[in-house]
């Protein structure tokens, strides 16, 4: 057993290491044959953007992973950990992920266990646990003690599919309600002049629907910003934003965000959408969402899909994502506990 190693009955659990080059690939490995069987559609990450994660995080705030092996080596088990460190100081958040050879065996729980000990170690008092909707993943939550807090979808984008003339008649639309505000595009690093700016902005994202989830608000600066881009940049994912802005006053009102992979150049995510409140009732949601399609199909004509995630009850959002032709791929349940 290798050091800061844990024996967990019949598996021997240990942290990989972003540079483990091996350890990324087997745990890839293994998501995408839990991915087969409990959500075919889902995007499971590359060997290269697993190992970013664990260095960089979403925004600099790395996750930890560990290794569930079994006497033989082979990878039975992974534990998905994230220890917030910006906000949420009190909040721990896993996934655990069991071969599918290998279910039934107690491992899933074992590994469970192990993330409620690291998060007591590190004085987490409230856990939290996502599952794919499906009801032994439920039944695993709830027999640990955990209670469903959410429910949220992803939900993709055909773009190879896209009606362009429905995009665009909705964009027309709402340059016509929006008429007090320009679009202003900008890829990689926000400039300095923006910087300040763009952290109010990127709060309102605290007003979108957490249905039970005991979370404090997140907190944004201008170094978690530049965080974010960074950690997205040494992903190796090219950043696209558009940002509405106020033509009077040169004021912020919302912005839309999406990153595009390098190594799979056809896959888009849909960071934060998000609308200031002292600027709402103006179509920006849809001004910011549809002038970015219109700026994807110029830049980034390889894209054949783009994924968002949305709490269930966010139905204004979803309901500008089904104007542009979303689909439903998954439903995720959220579970949370007191420690």
């Amino acid at each position: 057993m290798t050091a800061g190693a844990a024996h967990a009955g019949a598996v021997d659990i240990t942290r990989l290491s972003p540079d483990d080059e091996v350890g990324c690939a087997e745990a890839v490995a293994l998501l995408t044959a839990t991915a087969k069987l409990d959500c075919p559609e889902s995007v499971v990450p590359t060997p290269r953007s697993y190992a970013a994660h664990l260095k960089y995080g979403w925004d600099g705030d790395p996750g930890r992973s560990y290794l569930a092996r079994d006497t033989d080596g082979f990878l039975a088990g992974l534990l998905s950990l994230e220890l917030p460190t910006y906000d949420n100081t009190n909040l721990a958040w896993f996934e655990v992920e069991v071969h599918p050879d290998y279910r039934g065996r107690g491992i899933g729980s074992e590994l469970l266990r192990y993330a409620e000990q690291l998060a007591r170690r590190v004085g987490r008092k409230s856990i939290g646990t996502t599952t794919w909707d499906l009801p032994k993943a439920a039944a695993f939550a709830e027999h640990h003690g955990y209670e469903q807090k959410s429910v949220e979808v992803n939900r993709r984008q055909d773009i190879a599919g896209l009606d362009w003339s429905v995009v665009e008649d909705l964009y027309a639309e709402a340059v016509r309600a929006s008429s007090a505000y320009e679009l202003v595009r900008i890829t990689g690093r926000l400039p300095e002049d923006l910087l300040d700016d763009m952290v109010a902005v990127t709060a309102s994202i605290n007003d979108a629907p957490r249905d039970d989830l005991e979370i404090e608000d997140e907190e944004y600066s201008p170094e978690r910003l530049r965080a974010y881009e960074e950690a997205q940049l040494a992903h190796d994912r090219a950043l696209y934003r558009v940002i509405a802005r106020e033509r009077a006053t040169g004021v912020l009102a919302g912005h839309s965000t999406v990153t595009v992979e390098r190594e799979r150049p056809h896959i888009a995510e849909q960071a934060d959408t998000a609308v200031s409140h002292d600027h709402r009732g103006h179509r920006l949601g849809a001004l910011v969402k549809t002038g970015m399609l219109l700026w994807l199909r110029e830049a980034e004509p390889a894209i054949t899909q783009l994924d968002t995630w949305n709490a269930e009850s966010n139905a204004h959002m979803i309901a500008i994502n089904e104007q542009l032709n979303y689909h439903i791929v998954a439903r995720a349940l959220d579970f949370q506990k007191t420690l």
